[in-house]
């Protein structure tokens, strides 16, 4: 993976500079124009968002692009893999150096498995991000020795990471939430909010609580 990865902005080239960055990272078979319609429910005074295009077309043939590769579990939900992570988060973490001297500072928000990588660029490098922002997602249990948890969990201030999930999440399973919940609880500062009917998706109530978030954070 060595071709610049696929990036669309909220602003022009000559507006970003001072901003804050949020680099915003898809889920599972869609693409970068996905998370580029949340941008109504979120800050834009001082902010700059970026919608980044995963690496991997879907091996289906179909439409939409991943991170890396799922296996399938019990009863059709998704169970996680590692497979692949690695290079997806390198990827990014990549472009975040090569570009965040542009910005105040950069934020990365990441969906179901855009959450995946977006925790572990997080573990990969712990002092680059202001902030995570996980909806519907969850943290990959790997013992890849790239991703320094013991520098993650002794930052000062520890990282602010927003996680928002519904309870009956028919895509993420127990397992996945449970690593995920004990992860977040060990290494950052978690705020968590559960959203009932929401299912494997965002909600309006829960995009008012990210802009909140990411508005006191970041300011």
């Amino acid at each position: 993976m060595t071709q610049e990865p696929f990036v669309e902005y909220s602003r022009p080239s000559e507006e970003r500079r001072g901003t804050h960055l949020v680099l915003m990272l898809h889920g599972y078979g869609s693409n970068e124009q996905d998370l580029l319609g949340l941008l109504p429910a979120l800050p834009s005074d001082g902010f700059t968002y970026a919608s980044m295009r995963a690496p991997d077309p879907m091996p289906s043939g179909g439409p939409g692009f991943s991170w890396f590769d799922l296996n399938m579990g019990p009863e059709g939900s998704l169970a996680k893999t590692a497979e692949g992570a690695k290079a997806a988060t390198s990827m990014v973490t990549t472009w975040i150096e090569s570009h965040a001297d542009e910005y105040t500072d950069v934020t990365l928000l990441g969906f179901s498995q855009g959450m995946a990588i977006a925790s572990s660029v997080a573990r990969h490098r712990p002092n680059l991000l202001a902030a995570v922002v996980g909806l519907s997602g969850f943290v990959i249990d790997s013992d890849d020795d790239s991703l320094d948890d013991a520098a993650l969990a002794a930052r000062t201030p520890r990282l602010p990471f927003f996680y928002g999930r519904d309870q009956e999440d028919p895509v993420v399973t127990g397992d996945l939430v449970a690593f995920t919940l004990d992860w977040l609880r060990d290494h950052t500062q978690v705020t968590k909010v559960l959203y009932a009917g929401m299912g494997h998706g965002v909600s309006n109530q829960e995009m008012k609580h990210v802009s909140e978030f990411l508005t006191y954070v970041l300011r």
